[in-house]
């Protein structure tokens, strides 16, 4: 069939390269001109020279089995593209967890153990509730929140583990974030196969990683790019559709929900549940602040810092140690709130008080405003299935992972194998 795909982020890339090997013709829409959507490389400059960073300093893990098996089959190498750690959640003193490179679930556990900086309280009260988890199956009723699936734990441990994980994870504070989308991330992350905890931090900025490699396999396989174009309207026509008066087969919504929705709308298909519930997700903003000192320095490449209402960045990545220039930081705010200025300077006091960092430069701040939808419990998401022929894919469609990375390409690979 001809297909439409309407978005060039790592959902349509998926959706596309799958499509295309199972013998469908693809037309990719793209309305910037780079693909990528919010994981893509962005320029700036650093002492006069252009300095290629993320829209977002983003990490993989090694559950990402979907994602990986992608950019395998894309020719990208893991090994050149990423530094493969040992899930390690350690603050600048070096207390925090850090897993041993044993297999699953024995690192979890060991982790927990020998960690430092915890009470044995801290530590016990951790064993407990995560022993508690895998007995339940990892599932809880729907409504529960992070923060109700960890009344067992010490104030400590939520503190210093639990809240850091689940922002990282689901961009949503713990006490809104809904309990059983953490479980499953925690299963597949920790308990379900050995490396699956493990942090892929990349060497390479966002693009090269798949959207580039996507791509170029597509232009290799005869797919049609139409980049920096936005498509304006799309209508049913008989058995098919017409994508701003061209006609094809069928429709893959591969943008963001609000653009998703516009489309629908205004293609008079009977879609009224699936607007209510693109237009119902609420979002959460993520910041990341990219600064320069000369001499900056992190013990760790990825350190995570305490972080409050005034010091609101939760994790840190010295860029020195992925490919980048040396002294290039970047810290990550999750669930951000307030303007670009703000916070640029909280995160430059941050860095002064906790890591000794006087005299850091700011080289550009980039603030995602609507990053992942506020993954909260209960929350109704909406269907791959739009109408006969017209299907959406992206972090945001039903399924069981939060706004992540393999969520995404999930979603599209999904999409393209759903084309009837």
């Amino acid at each position: 069939m001809k297909v439409a795909i309407v978005g060039a982020g790592w959902a349509g890339c998926a959706a596309a390269v799958e499509a295309t090997r199972l013998g469908h013709h693809i037309t990719i829409f793209e309305a910037s001109r780079n693909a990528g959507g919010r994981a893509r490389k962005v320029m700036a400059t650093l002492a006069g020279q252009p300095l290629a960073l993320d829209n977002g300093q983003h990490i993989l893990i090694g559950a990402y089995a979907e994602t990986l098996r992608l950019m395998k089959d894309l020719g990208v190498d893991e090994a050149a593209s990423f530094l493969r750690l040992p899930l390690a959640m350690q603050l600048p003193d070096g207390s925090g967890l850090r897993l041993p490179d044993w297999p699953a679930p024995l690192d979890a556990f060991a982790g927990i153990l020998t960690s430092g900086g915890w009470s044995w309280a801290d530590k016990l009260s951790l064993l407990r509730v995560a022993l508690g988890w895998r007995l339940g199956g990892f599932s809880c009723r729907p409504g529960q929140s992070v923060s109700d699936l960890c009344r067992g734990l010490t104030p400590g441990a939520m503190a210093s583990l639990i809240e850091p994980l689940c922002v990282s994870a689901l961009n949503t504070p713990a006490e809104r974030a809904s309990g059983q989308v953490f479980l499953r991330v925690m299963r597949d992350a920790l308990f379900a196969q050995s490396g699956g905890s493990n942090l892929l931090l990349p060497r390479v900025d966002l693009s090269a990683l798949l959207p580039d490699a996507a791509l170029a396999w597509l232009a290799a396989h005869g797919g049609a790019q139409r980049l920096g174009v936005r498509v304006q309207a799309m209508a049913r026509t008989g058995a098919g559709w017409r994508v701003d008066g061209e006609a094809f087969d069928r429709i893959v919504l591969a943008c963001p929900p609000n653009e998703a929705a516009r489309l629908v709308e205004g293609s008079g298909a009977l879609a009224h549940d699936w607007l209510a519930d693109a237009r119902g997700l609420r979002h959460e903003a993520l910041t990341t602040v990219y600064a320069y000192g000369a001499q900056a320095r992190l013990r760790q490449p990825m350190l995570a810092l305490p972080a409050s209402a005034t010091q609101p960045a939760q994790f840190a990545f010295d860029r020195a140690r992925l490919g980048g220039p040396a002294g290039l930081l970047a810290f990550v705010i999750s669930a951000s709130n307030g303007d670009s200025a703000t916070l640029t300077r909280q995160v430059l006091a941050q860095a002064a008080a906790q890591l000794g960092l006087t005299g850091l430069q700011p080289v550009q701040t980039i603030v995602e405003k609507r990053a992942t939808f506020a993954c909260t419990p209960g929350l109704r998401r909406p269907a791959l299935q739009i109408a006969p022929g017209l299907l959406a894919c992206g972090d945001y469609i039903a399924g069981p992972y939060p706004a992540t990375l393999e969520g995404a390409v999930r979603s599209g690979l999904e999409a393209a194998r759903a084309l009837r």
